[in-house]
């Protein structure tokens, strides 16, 4: 099996060849403000850093926007990865057993129910 010395592609050349996002400084500011945080000085290295890395964020977004999926198909979940897996059916008419067994299990109970302790008042 031949395997290649070199890597084919690269997430940095993929990158590249998409255009860089301008962000403003009041979108950056806007974000601060929806996120509660307190934004860097505009004009200050941080500020100027934070900016450039959302640019960059929005570039990889778009990037990842265009690719063509088209042609992919998604199974749910459990029709692949748990394939392998043999798990026999419960008969409906044992699930009161199955649930009186794991009541066992509780550290509180009433009425044959979980008692759960909640600190919040209702």
């Amino acid at each position: 099996m031949f395997a290649p010395t070199t890597p084919t592609w690269s997430v940095n050349d993929l990158l590249s060849s998409y255009p860089s996002p301008r962000l403003s400084s009041t979108t950056i500011t806007r974000l601060y403000d929806l996120s509660a945080l307190i934004p860097p000085q505009e004009g200050t290295p941080q500020f100027e850093a934070v900016k450039s890395d959302l640019e960059e964020m929005v570039r990889l977004v778009e990037a990842v926007r265009l690719v063509d999926t088209s042609s992919v198909s998604v199974s749910g979940r459990g029709e692949k990865e748990d394939a392998d897996r043999n798990i026999a059916p419960i008969d409906p008419s044992q699930l009161g057993e199955v649930g009186q067994q794991l009541l066992k299990h509780a550290s509180q109970t009433k009425d044959q129910f979980y008692v759960v302790d909640s600190e919040r008042a209702r």
